[in-house]
């Protein structure tokens, strides 16, 4: 990490030449689908800095989706990758098995909720884990159909895209989608119909309604739910919501699945989101910040409706691979050594007095939610206008890549920012980044 200076340069604009060339070339041999959110070429990274083909070194408060949780290059990760390559970077675990996936599952089994038996199963993607997490789900109960909620996203498979809420891009022209899938209201304090104080008893109650109503609990498989939505605005629900539902699942047989794929691995300032109110689902699916940067995913649960599922009813040829096994169980140790759950709340109390006190100044942002290194702002119309405030999004976001600072936005209506930054980003370097924000906020205003 030491080999890329922990803070910004700027040696051209942004984009600069030879990544407007590489982006011709981009366009000339890639999908138009592939949309491209900074069109800046990375040659390499390491903590919180991406350095580009031109070198400008930029600040990430992405994390590439929350991936790189541990941060680019992460030391551990690199050594455990470098040795697993020379060992065999193939065989496929359904053919002849290794010890790498195993030593995944039995953390994995250990780290998510619940002290009860569990096992897991490794996939390629966060979209994978979902769908399998419904097929197991729907084996172990003989129930077929699934419940969601308002602004999910699940992934882009056919299954996840009935799953997720938002239609353009990730649904637009690509149905008919899979079946027995229905959406409940989400629990949303700042645009409940109600207001925000009568939001959880509310949102519950629609919750229940939609699943006897157009369902019938006796027909419900699962209830699927982020504990902190992700993709669809950094959603929070109000207290003790999360927790009535899951145990009016229990109550009902009902499977609860979360999807801690955005939220976990001490994203939120717990290994699991779910934890923040003792919530213990039936299965979890998680990816994302698991494996330092490589592809993996896993579902994991209660052994009785893990081993539901025949030999054969679940895997697939990359599933496991032992090079993203090796990354994974590098991730954990850092994250157990470095203490990187603590150091997610430590960025919490860095960001968000500063946000808050943008919010004082600016009534265009509608609230700052979010619980750890998963942070956000909604940004509105003004104080008494809760429209949703795409464009001022969208103008503060370029100046901010233009500024050297990689940020994402978010929600249903494309008016969220989300702040991800690596968990081995410095004080200094957050710092740094805050600022950039906050100008590129200011000079967007006027």
């Amino acid at each position: 990490m030491s080999a890329v200076p922990q803070h910004r340069v700027l040696r051209t604009e942004i984009p600069g030449p030879n990544s407007i060339a590489q982006h011709r070339r981009k366009t000339a041999a890639v999908s138009a689908g592939v949309g491209v959110a900074l069109p800046v070429y990375v040659a390499r990274a390491a903590g919180g800095i991406l350095v580009d083909v031109d070198g400008n070194q930029l600040i990430d408060f992405g994390s590439g989706i929350a991936v790189t949780t541990v941060g680019h290059a992460a030391p551990r990760v690199v050594a455990a990758v470098t040795a697993q390559v020379a060992d065999f970077t193939h065989t496929c675990f359904m053919v002849t098995p290794y010890e790498e996936y195993v030593a995944v599952c039995e953390r994995l089994n250990a780290l998510t909720p619940g002290d009860h038996e569990k096992r897991s199963a490794l996939f390629n993607s966060g979209a994978e884990a979902v769908e399998n997490a419904v097929k197991i789900a729907r084996r172990a109960t003989g129930r077929p159909a699934v419940v969601v909620f308002d602004h999910a996203y699940h992934g882009r498979t056919n299954l996840t895209m009935a799953l997720t809420a938002k239609a353009r891009p990730y649904k637009d022209g690509f149905g008919p989608f899979a079946g027995e899938v229905y959406r409940a209201p989400m629990a949303y304090p700042l645009r409940w119909p109600g207001g925000a104080d009568a939001c959880a008893d509310q949102a519950f109650e629609a919750f229940v309604d939609t699943v006897r109503t157009q369902v019938g609990e006796d027909r419900t498989a699962a209830v699927l739910i982020e504990p902190i939505q992700g993709e669809g605005g950094f959603i929070v629900p109000p207290p003790g919501w999360l927790s009535r539902v899951a145990d009016w699942c229990r109550d009902q047989g009902i499977l609860l699945v979360a999807d801690e794929i955005q939220t976990g691995f001490c994203r939120t300032g717990d290994w699991f989101a779910c934890e923040y109110e003792q919530v213990v689902p039936d299965l979890v699916t998680t990816a994302k910040g698991m494996a330092g940067g490589l592809p993996l995913a896993a579902v994991t649960g209660r052994a009785d409706l893990m081993d539901a599922v025949g030999a054969g009813g679940l895997g697939g040829t990359y599933g496991g691979n032992p090079v993203a096994c090796a990354a994974a169980l590098a991730a954990i140790d850092t994250m157990v050594t470095e203490d990187l759950c603590g150091r997610a709340r430590q960025v919490e109390r860095l960001f968000r007095p500063r946000l808050e006190a943008l919010r004082s100044r600016h009534d265009t942002i509608g609230e700052v939610r979010g619980r750890g290194a998963m942070l956000a702002v909604e940004l509105v119309a003004g104080a008494d206008d809760p429209t949703p405030n795409a464009t001022l999004t969208a103008a503060v976001n370029a100046r901010c890549h233009r500024a050297g600072l990689v940020t994402l936005t978010c929600g249903s209506y494309g008016n969220v920012f989300r702040f991800l930054p690596p968990l081995a980003a410095s004080d200094a370097l957050l710092t740094e980044g805050l600022d950039i924000f906050e100008s590129a906020f200011e000079q967007a205003q006027r």
